[in-house]
């Protein structure tokens, strides 16, 4: 039988952009930058580099931002569970999992997105590594998301990652996303949760000027593409209602600016202005 279509299969277009920059930035491999990604960064590359300009940002310069913070986020979870196991949602062409499995050669870290990306990344992934397993394929807002998580080993904790994503999704849809991470991910000593987050652009002077392109980008890519929170206490409230505990938002401006040796459990309770967040939201579970 014929698996229908995700309506969400058109999102795919960002990862060859996305997974271009990433190389152009040094931090990826040439087996993961495509033609049709170097054809898109060219062609917005005169409006990212205005925006950079005019508006304090680009997607590029975001890219970065949610990249690094993803990263290290996801260093300090290692280093204090060294079992830690990783679930990568709708991964595209991130170089994260490669980097990773460099850097802790015994981790368990797994990548799932739709079936034509996952074809595409496990190709790149064999011809750095024959023993890379294959890209999982799954719709997440179907109940395969549950047979994901069998994948994994129920008594180590467990780390969920998404990068570049939620933001295609309305606030239900994104509601039964993190509902169904925080069901599925009971059996684990540990959750938890990272992910890049685009606030509504409430502080920059051209707000509207990007809620334009927010609308580009929705229509470009037949999705809920739109902005859902206008300040850090509002997404830690919405998250801890889907069943996590402990959320914190993580914003460039400060987290660039101070040592990483300071109190992470501080709440940042203003938006200070930043295209991007980061999410990072723990639940602890007791497992018989």
């Amino acid at each position: 039988m014929t698996q229908p279509l995700s309506q969400h299969r058109h999102i795919s277009f960002t990862a060859h952009y996305t997974g271009y920059i990433w190389y152009q930035m040094g931090i990826s491999h040439p087996v993961f930058a495509t033609g049709r990604g170097k054809f898109l960064a060219a062609l917005v590359h005169p409006l990212e580099t205005w925006a950079e300009k005019h508006v304090g940002g680009s997607m590029r310069t975001t890219l970065k931002q949610r990249h690094q913070m993803i990263d290290e986020h996801l260093c300090q979870l290692i280093t204090q569970h060294p079992q830690l196991q990783v679930l990568e949602i709708a991964c595209g062409l991130s170089p994260r999992s490669w980097n990773f499995r460099q850097k802790f050669p015994k981790i368990n870290y797994r990548e799932l997105d739709l079936p034509d990306m996952a074809k595409i990344k496990t190709q790149a992934l064999k011809i750095l590594d024959q023993d890379a397993p294959e890209v999982l394929t799954a719709d997440i807002f179907s109940a395969e998301l549950a047979n994901i998580f069998q994948v994994f080993d129920s008594e180590r904790p467990l780390v969920v990652i998404s990068e570049g994503l939620i933001n295609y999704f309305d606030k239900d849809m994104l509601h039964t996303l993190l509902k169904g991470i925080v069901e599925y991910g009971q059996r684990f000593p540990e959750i938890h949760y990272l992910s890049d987050i685009y606030p509504e652009p409430v502080k920059n002077r051209l707000a509207s000027f990007i809620w334009t392109c927010s609308r580009l980008l929705k229509f470009m890519s037949r999705s809920a593409f739109t902005f859902h929170f206008k300040s850090p206490q509002e997404l830690q409230q919405f998250c801890q209602q889907t069943g996590f505990i402990e959320v914190e938002v993580k914003q460039p401006q400060r987290y660039f600016a101070q040592p990483q040796q300071s109190n992470p459990t501080i709440e940042q309770d203003e938006h200070l202005g930043d295209l991007v967040w980061m999410i990072h939201a723990t639940k602890k579970n007791s497992v018989e």
